[in-house]
């Protein structure tokens, strides 16, 4: 008896894998001996494995019970040390799960999914643009980056990776090449608008660096402070830049001049209107802008530029360039139908 609990104390101790091979070990030649002790009873190895895994997991069905003397000592040897031992599998699987939960919040394993958001820089802003992207996209998947000690988010569509974003192994274990799209945002409250853009290109850079050494392209979008540091963005090939000083002044004057104009922006960025911006490709059915116009009301949606022009209405005659890149305005579902449709 003692002896047994020796054994108990070291099985402790050994490391998950080789605990799990010598329990494996230990099920399958416990079937081949029950079977060899009472080969009347236990026709097979598999009825031997069948009444081994019932006895350890104390489940104990009583359909193959051992008639000799022999076989019933060796049940007891299954009580004593097959139970103790897979009590102790379960506990390691239970400790596994702690340690990738504990892992996963600490933001310390790699990401394998793709498709994804990743969002660098943790911010009230942030945050209410990874609740936007899930509320236009239910099934997308979020990963953030960021130096915080915890994942600051509890959600099963959003991942966390501590880390520094310019570092090659963390891009690497965020997969970004086979993301979406990459949003690096400021700090709330940064009193340094050179330090904080100074901050994002230094990421950026990194991120396009890492790009191209590996041959693939990353859609970027950078929040940028001062307009001045534009250029340097340009530079590091940005997609696109959104000037958070310069925006939110320039909704105000808007404002000022037309009453409610900021109600109306923001109702139309947010995802509580019910409608939304959405990209759509040239169908090869439109010849020109009059005939996307057309069709598109009809499915409920409006047409309402090609990129960053927005005077569609005085060039319906025109015809469409191949490489044109349209937005609409309407709901998620005349957006759906519209994919539908155009397949």
């Amino acid at each position: 008896m003692l002896f047994i609990f020796e054994v108990m104390k070291m099985a402790i101790k050994i490391r998950k894998l080789t605990l799990f091979l010598i329990t494996i070990i230990f099920l399958i030649s416990s079937s081949f001996i029950i079977h060899w002790l009472e080969p009347t009873m236990f026709e097979t190895p598999f009825i031997g494995l069948w009444y081994v895994m019932t006895t350890v997991t104390t489940t104990g069905y009583g359909d193959y019970v051992p008639e000799t003397l022999a076989g019933r000592l060796f049940g007891l040897f299954l009580y004593l040390f097959g139970i103790g031992l897979i009590g102790i599998v379960i506990g390691k699987i239970v400790e596994s799960f702690g340690v990738y939960r504990k892992l996963k919040e600490e933001g310390k394993l790699s990401f394998k999914g793709n498709g994804h958001y990743v969002i660098i820089g943790w911010s009230n802003k942030a945050r209410h643009a990874m609740n936007e992207i899930m509320a236009i996209d239910d099934q997308t998947k979020i990963l953030l980056i960021d130096s915080l000690p915890k994942a600051p988010m509890d959600h099963e569509k959003v991942y966390y990776l501590q880390g520094d974003p310019a570092d090659k192994n963390i891009l690497d274990k965020a997969n970004i090449l086979h993301s979406n799209a990459v949003l690096i945002f400021t700090q709330d409250n940064n009193i340094d608008p050179a330090a904080a853009d100074g901050k994002s290109l230094l990421i950026v850079s990194a991120i396009e660096s890492y790009a191209t050494e590996n041959s693939k392209e990353i859609y970027t979008i950078v929040e940028i402070l001062k307009e001045k540091h534009i250029p340097n963005f340009k530079h590091a090939n940005v997609d696109e830049f959104v000037l958070a000083d310069e925006a939110l002044s320039d909704l105000m004057a808007k404002s000022a001049i037309h009453k409610g104009t900021s109600k109306f922006i923001m109702k139309l960025l947010s995802r509580k209107s019910g409608v939304d911006i959405w990209k759509i490709k040239k169908q090869q059915m439109w010849k020109t802008y009059n005939d996307a116009f057309e069709n598109l009301k009809r499915l409920g949606a409006h047409l309402i530029s090609d990129r960053d022009d927005f005077l569609i209405l005085n060039k319906l005659e025109e015809p469409i360039p191949p490489e044109a890149e349209l937005y609409i305005i309407c709901d998620k579902k005349t957006y759906q139908r519209f994919h539908e449709n155009s397949r």
